[in-house]
């Protein structure tokens, strides 16, 4: 499952601190996270896809890692992340 191009320039543009920035934390839990709803989607109409459940299952820890790391360096910046994606922690 790959997101458009356009969505990820939007989320890019979004939450990166300038408009090619694609390495900060704060662009890549939000690229994972649009990510994880595509995925979760498919697999709610595909309940067998196990590669998939798989996949997700990685991409989730690797947020949950990133989300860490951005709490313990950028407190301010995780607050903000976690406010506008909604996630809960």
């Amino acid at each position: 499952m790959k997101i458009s191009g356009k969505s990820t320039a939007e989320i890019m543009k979004k939450f990166g601190r300038n408009d090619k920035d694609t390495g900060s934390p704060e662009v890549q839990i939000a690229l994972l996270t649009a990510r994880i709803e595509q995925l979760t989607e498919h697999l709610k109409k595909e309940k067998k896809d196990y590669h998939s459940r798989k996949g997700l299952e990685l991409m989730v820890s690797q947020r949950k890692r990133l989300l860490k790391y951005l709490r313990r360096k950028e407190p301010d910046s995780f607050k903000k992340v976690t406010k506008t994606l909604g996630l809960r922690v």
